[in-house]
């Protein structure tokens, strides 16, 4: 049995894997966390999901087996980081961590380091755990002994406790990108922002658009960064694709051996950037091949996700189903129109998903 929870995570990305291993021992999997409130919002003093997950982990006495921290982006890291700096036990209940830190890409490309790439962690601000202020991310995960210390990149593969996991994203030039480009323009992660909202644009007439307009993809180094995964759990596949670029996953995938003829079946799709139209060409979704598409967004922040993403899953698939973890996002989408002319797709709301 394997489920996968969609945290509440603003309008970031957190998502809990708890399986079965061969010998019924339950394993734990956590990719990102979100925004500072998926764990703690000091400004309402409210804790948020991934505080609660991480509670019950304890009750249980349960670990989380791999920790991915797919990119540096506030909307995936911040809810981590917030962990780390009110919980000054939060190591014990990790076993390893996936991150590849702008340390450790200078060092492997053998480049000087980016300083923008640097995170710390700090106690102004926050319970006091005894953080010491401005300790750096990576010395605090080295400090510990929980970090798999080595690039995650393409073409990696590993079997976890009967549970495979390939990365598709990043590549070595993409990591040469960040390394070299990168520069932190704002402490918020509002200028990825996506231009207006398009949802009271018919899905008929998106799709119609785009047949004569031409993808445009995302060109920051920072989600070209991202680290994504095709997990496989006794032959049921899920893909969780973080802000990565559609290109480098499709190339990935042929690499495989999948093409448009022999797609990738998929129990579960999690779509790139909060269903961002330019990180999900319809290539994407002519090489994949599912029922269910999932999308982790509120959508109050930023303008995720743009409908016109939606509309390539159906030009494709009809039959398509939209998970959504916000309710207002499943709300609010989709026009009248569409649910009169595209007849056979589905929407409703997730937060946890069940393969027995």
């Amino acid at each position: 049995m394997i489920s996968i929870k969609f945290l509440k995570a603003i309008n970031g990305d957190s998502i809990f894997i708890s399986f079965l291993d061969d010998k019924d021992k339950t394993r734990n999997i956590l990719i990102d966390g979100g925004l500072d409130g998926t764990y703690y919002d000091p400004s309402n003093n409210t804790y948020g999901d991934l505080r609660a997950t991480i509670n019950s982990l304890r009750k249980k006495g349960e670990k989380i087996d791999l920790l991915v921290l797919s990119h540096i982006d506030n909307d995936h890291i911040n809810g981590i980081l917030r962990w780390f700096e009110n919980d000054e036990k939060a190591y014990e209940i990790i076993e390893k961590v996936w991150f590849n830190s702008g340390k450790l890409i200078a060092q492997y490309i053998k480049q000087p380091e980016n300083n923008d790439l640097k995170l710390n962690l700090k106690a102004k601000d926050y319970t006091n755990t005894g953080v010491v202020e401005g300790l750096q991310f990576e010395n605090y995960l080295l400090e510990h002994k929980i970090w798999d210390r080595r690039i995650i990149e393409q073409g990696s593969f590993s079997i976890m406790n009967g549970l495979e996991i390939r990365v598709l994203s990043p590549n070595k030039k993409q990591l040469i990108k960040l390394l070299k480009e990168y520069k932190e323009k704002t402490k918020d992660d509002a200028y990825t922002i996506g231009g207006a909202k398009d949802w009271n644009i018919d899905l008929k007439i998106l799709i119609e658009e785009e047949k004569e307009s031409k993808f445009n993809q995302d060109s920051s180094p920072k989600n070209g960064s991202s680290i994504a995964l095709l997990v496989t759990y006794k032959e049921n596949n899920f893909l969780f694709l973080a802000d990565s670029h559609p290109k480098q996953i499709v190339n990935a995938l042929k690499k495989l051996g999948y093409t448009k003829e022999n797609p990738l079946e998929l129990e579960l799709f999690q779509i790139s950037h909060h269903g961002s139209k330019a990180n999900n060409n319809k290539e994407l979704f002519e090489i994949t091949k599912t029922e269910n598409y999932v999308i982790s967004t509120n959508s109050l922040t930023h303008n995720h996700p743009h409908k016109r993403t939606l509309a390539r899953i159906i030009s494709v698939n009809p039959k398509a189903t939209f998970n959504f973890n916000y309710e207002y996002v499943l709300d609010n989408i989709f026009t009248n129109n569409d649910f009169k002319e595209f007849t056979e797709f589905k929407a409703k709301p997730i937060s946890v998903y069940t393969v027995e």
